[in-house]
C-alpha cells in the first residue's frame, strides 16, 4: 500500500519562528513521519522559484532576502493576489540536499520527504482575502491526500482534502488582547468553517468555543491535543551540570527563584504575576524569560514607570530609590534563553508560575511539569483540562489569590514535592504515543489511515 502523502504548511516554520504553533507544526511533522506519511511542507518564503535549483534551495534558508521596493512589491503583491483567487499560485519543489549545511538547525526544522515554496504566499493570501472576502488557492507540483494547514490561514489546496487547525479564538474571546485585524480574521474563521473538510483543535475548551461561536458542527472538529516533548539529553542531563548553568549563565541558585516563560503580551497576565509575586513578599527573584511583545510596557508597569522614577534626584536612603533598587533586585528580565539553557532553567526553578488568563493548550505549563517543575497556573480555558490535579491552579484575575499560592509554594516543602511527583505522570499523557494514537483516529475520520507503532 503507498504511503499517505499529507502536506503542511510552512506559516511559522521559518528560522526565526520560535512560537507554541511553531513547535505543534514540527511535532506534527515528525509524528506524520513516524506514522508511515510521505510529508511535504510548503513554504511561503522570499525565495527563488526561477530554473536554478540550487539558488531555490539556497534562498529558502537565507536568513535576510532582500526586499523589492515598495513599489515593486505592491504589484507583485496585486498580481499574485489576482492570480492566487482566480487561478491559483504555483509552488515550486525546492531540493532536499546535503549542499546547505542543516547541522545546527536540527531543533528547529520539520521532518520533511518535500519541500515547495510559493514566495510570499502567506502574506499575500491574508492581504488578498482582506480586500476579496475570497480564499486563495495553490497549486502543488504532486498530488497530496491531504492539505494539513496548522494555522487559519485564507487558503486552500487544489484537488486534494482541505484540514485546518484553529488553536484557539483569542481574537474574537478577548479582542482587547490580540493586534489582529478582527474582521479579516473572523471572516478567514468563517470561510474555513464553511469550506474545511475537517478542523482540528487542541483542547476540548477550544472545540467549544468553535461550535459556539463558528457554528461548526461538533462531528467536523477532532480535538487531538498537542505532545510535549523535550530531548531526553536534557531531560536527563546530570543535576549537577545544569545547576551549573543555571548559576554560570543567569547567577541563579537552584531552587531558589520563580520563573515565567512565554511571550509578554497582555492574555500572559504578566502584569498581574508581578504585582501578585510583590505582593507575596518572597525574597526570591521572579525570572520573566520571553520576548517583549505587544504592550509589553503596560505588562511590566511596575518595573518600567520604577525605571523612570529612578532618573530623578536621589532621596532619603530608605525612600522611593531605595525601593526601586530592591524591587530591580528581584525581578529579573531575560529577552531569550537557548533552549537547551531553558530546560536547565525550568528545572532548576522553585516553581513555574504561568497564570495566563487564556490559552488553547498550555504547552509551558506541561513542559515544567515534564520536567517535574511545580506549576502554578490558571483555572480559565484550556489549562485545568491539561494540568488535572498536577498543578496548583488560580482565578488569573485574583493577584491575592496568586500571591497566597505563592506563598503556599515557598513555605510549604511537600506541596512542591507532591506536585513534583505528579507533574511527569500528567504529562506523560501528552506524550508522543498518545499524540500519534489521537492523529491517526483524527485522519481516519477523512479517510487516511496511517500506521500506528
Amino acid at each position: 500500500m503507498p504511503k499517505p502523502r499529507i502536506a503542511i504548511d510552512g506559516y511559522n516554520l521559518a528560522l526565526d519562528q520560535g512560537t507554541g504553533v511553531a513547535t505543534y507544526a514540527r511535532n506534527l511533522s515528525h509524528r506524520l513521519g513516524a506514522l508511515g506519511a510521505e510529508v511535504g511542507v510548503l513554504y511561503g518564503q522570499r525565495g527563488s522559484t526561477g530554473q536554478d535549483e540550487l539558488l531555490r534551495e539556497v534562498t529558502l534558508y537565507d536568513a535576510r532576502p532582500r526586499a523589492p521596493s515598495w513599489l515593486k512589491r505592491a504589484f507583485a503583491d496585486a498580481i499574485l493576489g489576482v492570480k492566487m483567487t482566480t487561478y491559483g499560485a504555483a509552488a515550486k519543489r525546492v531540493p532536499l540536499t546535503d549542499r546547505v549545511i542543516r547541522q545546527g538547525l536540527e531543533s528547529r526544522l520539520p521532518h520533511a520527504d518535500t519541500l515547495w515554496n510559493a514566495p510570499e504566499l502567506f502574506r499575500t493570501a491574508v492581504q488578498s482575502f482582506g480586500l476579496k472576502n475570497r480564499m486563495g488557492l495553490v497549486r502543488l507540483p504532486e498530488r497530496q491526500d491531504v492539505m494539513h494547514w496548522t494555522y487559519p490561514l485564507p487558503l486552500r489546496a487544489e484537488g486534494t482534502k482541505n484540514i485546518y487547525t484553529i488553536h484557539d479564538l483569542v481574537p474574537l474571546r478577548m479582542p482587547y488582547a490580540t493586534l489582529d485585524v478582527k474582521r479579516r480574521y473572523l471572516g478567514t474563521c468563517r470561510a474555513i468553517a464553511m469550506h474545511a473538510d475537517h478542523i482540528v483543535t487542541v483542547s476540548e475548551a477550544s472545540k467549544r468555543d468553535i461550535i459556539n461561536l463558528l457554528g461548526v458542527p461538533a462531528e467536523k472538529i477532532s480535538n487531538t491535543y498537542q505532545s510535549v516533548e523535550i530531548p531526553d539529553r536534557l531531560v536527563r542531563k546530570p543535576e549537577n551540570l545544569a545547576r551549573a548553568e543555571v548559576k554560570g549563565a543567569f547567577g541563579l541558585d537552584w531552587g531558589e527563584y520563580w520563573l515565567f516563560f512565554g511571550a509578554i503580551e497582555p492574555k500572559k497576565n504578566v502584569g498581574r504575576l508581578i504585582e501578585a509575586y510583590l505582593a507575596s513578599g518572597s525574597t526570591k527573584p521572579l525570572v520573566i524569560c520571553g520576548k517583549q511583545a505587544w504592550q509589553m510596557r503596560q505588562e511590566l508597569g511596575l518595573i518600567y514607570e520604577d525605571d523612570i522614577r529612578m532618573m530623578s534626584e536621589p532621596g532619603p536612603i530608605d525612600g522611593v530609590q531605595s525601593l526601586v533598587r530592591k524591587l530591580r533586585d528581584r525581578v529579573i528580565l531575560l529577552d531569550y534563553a537557548p533552549f537547551r539553557l531553558l530546560v536547565s532553567l525550568i528545572r532548576g526553578a522553585r516553581a513555574m508560575l504561568f497564570p495566563s488568563l487564556y490559552e488553547g493548550f498550555g504547552l509551558p505549563a506541561l513542559e515544567a511539569m515534564l520536567l517535574g517543575t511545580p506549576v502554578m497556573t490558571s483555572t480559565t480555558s484550556s489549562l485545568p483540562e491539561v494540568v488535572g490535579d498536577a498543578a496548583l491552579t488560580v482565578d488569573p484575575y485574583d493577584t491575592r489569590a496568586m500571591a497566597e499560592a505563592i506563598q503556599a509554594l515557598d513555605g510549604d516543602e511537600t506541596l512542591r514535592l507532591s506536585l513534583a511527583a505528579k507533574g511527569p505522570v500528567q504529562a506523560a499523557l501528552f506524550d508522543g504515543a498518545h499524540y500519534e494514537k489521537r492523529l491517526t483516529e483524527m485522519y481516519a475520520r477523512i479517510g487516511i489511515a496511517l500506521e500506528p507503532r
